[in-house]
Parts: structure tokens; sequence; C-alpha cells
């Protein structure tokens, strides 16, 4: 038993793996005589079920890298948009007699900018739907264990209202 265990958590990955290592195990599950029931290794499933609890808050701690990843990036270009605006603006008051520089000056000043802006807002537009991707497919794999988990219980009220044998 402990060696299955072993062999479930050497062939897991994550939620998505150990989701896979539970649906392995109910469908290698010895069946029970005319019924469409299985028997399972309560021990193994419920270590499994506790794999999936233990990898959501690492999944999680993982898209909040992501994210801050991207706020850094963000905060670097708008650090370094920042400077060159600086820059930009000293140069201007360099050349104040030459009005076509301090133009061209802030034109780039400006450019620069929004270049850093919309870098940033790309960087948190993938972040957020890399977040969003990795989500609805855990939200998929909970619903597809909720629907089996349901069918199991529908199953089992059936065979436990009166009147069956």
């Amino acid at each position: 038993m402990t060696q299955d265990v072993d062999d479930a958590e050497e062939r897991t990955e994550g939620v998505a793996g150990v989701l896979d290592a539970i649906e392995e195990a109910v469908g290698q599950a010895r069946a029970m005589p005319m019924s469409s029931s299985v028997l399972v290794n309560r021990a193994e499933l419920l270590e499994l079920v506790d794999q999936v609890r233990a990898a959501l808050p690492d999944q999680l701690h993982r898209a909040d890298e992501v994210l801050a990843d991207a706020d850094a990036a963000r905060s670097a270009a708008q650090a370094e948009a920042d400077a060159v605006l600086a820059r930009a603006r000293a140069r201007a008051a360099e050349l104040v007699e030459q009005e076509s520089v301090v133009t061209a000056a802030q034109e780039r000043a400006a450019q620069i900018v929004a270049e850093a802006q919309e870098t940033a807002h790309a960087l948190r537009r993938d972040a957020d739907d890399y977040c969003d991707r990795r989500l609805a497919d855990f939200e998929i794999d909970l619903g597809k264990v909720l629907s089996q988990v349901q069918a199991g219980r529908a199953k089992l009220a059936g065979r436990l209202a009166p009147g069956e044998s």
C-alpha cells in the first residue's frame, strides 16, 4: 500500500497530476460483483486529496509570483521612463533657445512613457491571462471530481432507498 502511494507521488506534479492519480486509482480499483461500484484504497485516496490541498497554495503562490514579476517589470519600466523623462527635461532646459529641440525631447519622453506603460499593461494582462487559465483548468478538474462524487452518491442513495434489495 505505501509503495502505491510512493508511486503516485512520483508520477504526480501539482493539482492536475494528483487529480490524474485519483482518476487512475478509481479507474484501476477492483469492481464489486454485479455492480458498477468499485473498492478503492481509502488511505491512498485520502493521501491524494491531501496532496491536492497541499498543491493548491503552491500553485496560487506561483500565480502571485507571476503577478509580482509583472508588477516589478512595470515598476522598472516606469523607473526607466522617469529617468529618461528627467534626462530629457534637463537636456531641454539646456536647449531652451532651440524650440524644436525642446519639442522633440518632450515628444520622445512622452513616447517612452507611453511605451513603458503599454509594456507594463501587456505584462499584467499576460499574467492575469495565465492565472485565469490555471484557475479555469483547476475549476474544470474540480467539476469533474464533483460530478463523479455526485454520481457515486446518487448510486449509493439508490441502493439505500427503501424497497431496494
